[in-house]
């Protein structure tokens, strides 16, 4: 009978404790999954907030990040934001982490998007003890970026084109030519990984660059979007700019017009985007007042492959225009006066996208803005990114020099006293610099408010073809 005892109460504390082992793994399992973190799917934006573009030579070069400078300022024409390039050639992480707090804290930053890798990999095959660097400093800096307020939007480094280095003529290692696009892409997927377990923002700039690359080449071998293996040129940076706006899902559409004639003979409107008055609709065709909020996303010349490439009206930028229940013709469009274009009733039935046509009024102030900004970031803002080169070589020294024990090395001892003599003049260079972008913004700003348009739609005799 005691026996009988002992054994139902070990058969009970066994039990309990089962019990209560298996509650706590629940517990310990439920409070992990209430911990994951979802990634940021969409920059929040209002009048005030500052974007910092943290990289290295490629956001130094102040295009992708001008590209993307362009749409905002098209796209919000009544938001301002502040926008900082903070790129420096040949930079590493360690480096960005070295003139963090004048380069990016500095500028109280709502968000800081980070483009480094390309670098730190220095163009080698997979080297476990060289990605640990890159590991620990990127590691290091997002801890950095969080500490001052601002969400980190982490993004691959961009693509290496092997093909290209191949095609020049500068002597490379052949394994690391083979290989270091590969090198990159580990090094972004990591970066996948980071932001999708902590919450932040992920771009993949890699994708697109060698997606498109390796389509275009199906009809010539020698595509390039990057013809020094490294440097996206201008279209790819358009593919870059493209990359970071989709993947943060801005606004996509300018706006959409729906015309339509009643049953009764009046007209009707269906809009998106804007404002339409003084509508008329008659056998004359068909007129109205339009005010958009925005403009169309535009590019200057040298980068409109890359708007080709990406589809970036249609996908980015699309100003729809359908009128139904024409007699059948075809029918020319005059917006203030100049002549857009001729369609056939049923293009206009279906839609027409008027985004990137150069001969709209939209389209032409929309460029005005771009080459502003390209003024802008061509002048004052690459000439304060070029007074960074020094600090960096300086900040690089230095390190090696509190490095050595003993007697320290003569000349670099004198390089460092150099480089600090000629950084005494940077603060001058950076605020001069800044007050130089800013009137050139304060002009953009007045070039970037929509007007109201007027929409004139009338059909074409017979015969009469457009020139």
């Amino acid at each position: 009978m005691r026996f009988s005892m002992v054994r139902t109460k070990l058969i009970y504390t066994i039990t309990l404790g089962l019990f209560l082992m298996t509650a706590g793994l629940l517990q310990a399992q439920e409070a992990q999954q209430q911990s994951h973190k979802a990634p940021l799917s969409k920059m929040e934006l209002e009048s005030g907030d500052s974007i910092v573009f943290l990289g290295d030579s490629i956001t130094h070069q102040c295009l992708y990040t001008q590209y993307v400078e362009d749409f905002f300022y098209t796209r919000y024409p009544r938001m301002r934001l502040k926008f900082h390039n903070a790129g420096v050639g040949g930079a590493k992480a360690w480096d960005a982490l070295a003139r963090f707090d004048r380069d990016v804290a500095a500028y109280k930053p709502k968000y800081v998007t980070i483009l480094l890798g390309m670098n730190d990999g220095q163009y080698q095959p997979f080297n476990e003890e060289i990605f640990q660097t890159y590991y620990h400093d990127m590691k290091e800096l997002i801890t950095k970026i969080e500490a001052i307020g601002a969400k980190p939007i982490l993004m691959t480094p961009t693509m290496f084109d092997a093909r290209a280095a191949r095609m020049g003529t500068r002597k490379r290692d052949p394994s690391a030519v083979e290989l270091y696009n590969s090198v990159l892409a580990y090094y972004g997927t990591w970066l996948r990984e980071v932001a999708a377990e902590s919450g932040f923002g992920f771009v993949d700039m890699y994708g697109p660059l060698n997606n498109i690359t390796i389509t275009a080449r199906q009809k010539d071998p020698k595509f390039t979007l990057i013809r020094d293996a490294i440097h996206p040129d201008a279209p790819g940076q358009v593919v870059m700019a493209y990359a970071l706006l989709s993947d943060m899902n801005v606004q996509r559409r300018v706006s959409r017009i729906t015309i339509s004639e009643k049953a009764n003979g009046e007209p009707a409107a269906v809009v998106r985007g804007g404002k339409l008055t003084d509508l008329v609709y008659d056998d004359e065709g068909v007129s109205f007042t339009w005010l958009a909020d925005s403009l169309p996303w535009v590019v200057p010349e040298e980068a409109k492959l890359g708007a080709e490439l990406t589809k970036l009206g249609h996908r980015m930028s699309q100003e729809a225009l359908s009128i139904h229940g024409l007699p059948a013709g075809r029918y020319e469009l005059s917006i203030d006066g100049e002549v857009a274009g001729q369609y056939s009733n049923t293009t206009l039935a279906q839609h027409i996208e008027l985004q990137s046509n150069p001969k709209t009024p939209q389209y032409q102030q929309a460029m005005k803005v771009a080459l502003l900004n390209k003024e802008r970031n061509d002048g004052p803002v690459k000439n304060k990114r070029n007074s960074w080169r020094a600090f960096q070589q300086f900040a690089r020294i230095k390190r090696q020099l509190d490095a050595q024990a003993g007697e320290k090395n003569a000349q670099q001892i004198a390089q460092l006293d150099r480089l600090e003599k000629q950084l005494a003049g940077q603060e001058k260079v950076i605020e001069e610099s800044e007050a130089a972008a800013m009137v050139l913004e304060d002009k953009i700003y007045e070039v970037n408010q929509p007007v109201a348009r007027k929409y004139v739609l009338k059909k074409v005799a017979a015969g009469k073809k457009q020139k």
